[in-house]
């Protein structure tokens, strides 16, 4: 490769600890495992540029069947913006979701990437928060099952998300917490410098109270962030009451048709990376 020259090009496992140093230097709360699951599911839409050796800059695609998929990690190194790395990986990024024959694509976006994104095709759909907080929750692990996800669970989630994303939650499951009742069910990970909360997904308020309340209390010395849909009155009146405050604020977009389920059931995001 000759000397300072750029190519675009897929993300592999070895890419993870400089990935890694892209978000960490971004002030971004992903792991090398969260990076993993990523490659993992989408080896072919997972991109980044390589400046002289060393990965400057990233996005990945996961796709969730032919419904939906869901763009994040879209990240440059500090020393390398202005140069349209972002521009350049997107569009490539949005030239295999068209190949693929994706109906919506999604993603969540700052106040930064938006202009970028709405002169790729985005508009706005609506808005998501991030709050954060070390709840003194007084919850009981007893009312909730710490288990494998169930093919009920999975089919709650689709019902709620509007699209198949059993691989994603197959592999989150394999590594973190899930607690559980018959109808609803949550996840929480460790992040780089706070627990991650989500997604939960449950019929009633009450489930989800039940599940979120010990989870909390199962880790009750942790900083934990919990992204929530900022039309989800019950999870924002939760996080309020469990010691929770707003931390930042994200508008979640779609580039073609829209995609909305019952999303009165979605009590926590899976995260900005992954939906």
């Amino acid at each position: 490769m000759p000397a300072n020259s750029a190519i675009l090009r897929q993300l592999t496992s070895v890419d993870i600890p400089a990935a890694l140093e892209l978000s960490r230097e971004a002030g971004w709360n992903q792991t090398a495992q969260d990076w993993r699951i990523l490659v993992e599911l989408a080896p072919e839409s997972c991109l980044g540029i390589e400046y002289d050796g060393q990965l400057v800059s990233t996005a990945t695609m996961v796709c969730y069947g032919k419904q939906l998929a869901w763009i994040g990690m879209v990240l440059t190194a500090v020393s390398h913006r202005g140069r349209g790395y972002a521009k350049q990986l997107l569009t490539e990024t949005l030239h295999r979701a068209d190949e693929l024959g994706i109906a919506s694509v999604k993603l969540d976006a700052t106040e930064q990437g938006q202009p970028l994104y709405e002169k790729l095709g985005f508009r706005a759909e609506q808005v998501v928060q991030r709050w954060e907080g070390r709840p003194s929750a007084q919850g009981c692990t007893d009312h909730a099952v710490a288990d494998r996800i169930s093919k009920m669970h999975l089919q709650e989630d689709r019902t709620a998300f509007g699209a198949d994303r059993s691989a994603l939650l197959h592999k989150l499951s394999k590594q973190h917490h899930v607690f559980s009742k018959e109808r609803a069910f949550l996840f929480t990970r460790p992040g780089r410098t706070h627990t991650y909360l989500g997604p939960c997904v449950a019929k009633s308020d009450l489930d989800a109270r039940v599940l979120i309340e010990a989870a909390l209390a199962s880790e009750s010395y942790s900083d934990f962030y919990w992204d929530v849909l900022a039309a989800s009155t019950s999870a924002i009146s939760f996080a309020h009451e469990l010691g929770f405050t707003p931390k930042r604020q994200l508008l979640r977009m779609v580039r073609g048709h829209d995609l909305r389920a019952d999303e009165a059931r979605i009590y926590g995001l899976a995260g900005f990376e992954f939906g």
